[in-house]
């Protein structure tokens, strides 16, 4: 049973978010032949405040970028 996890910084549409878990979904099904009802997907989401890169976080980076 294939699981496949994505963890991205919230804020995107939903729409959006179901057209990746739809895509992921074919991709998954093409390459691995695997049956549909077997293919897990979670997306989680993440606050800005609770991912970093480079020792600031995604929401230290964005307010120093807003003039």
């Amino acid at each position: 049973m294939p699981l496949v996890e994505i963890t991205l910084i919230e804020g995107r549409d939903t729409d959006l978010i179901g057209n990746l878990i739809r895509q992921v979904h074919e991709t998954v099904r093409n390459a691995l032949h695997a049956p549909e009802e077997n293919i897990r997907i979670i997306v989680r989401e993440v606050p800005p405040t609770h991912w970093a890169a480079g020792g600031r976080t995604i929401a230290e980076r964005r307010a120093a970028e807003t003039p």
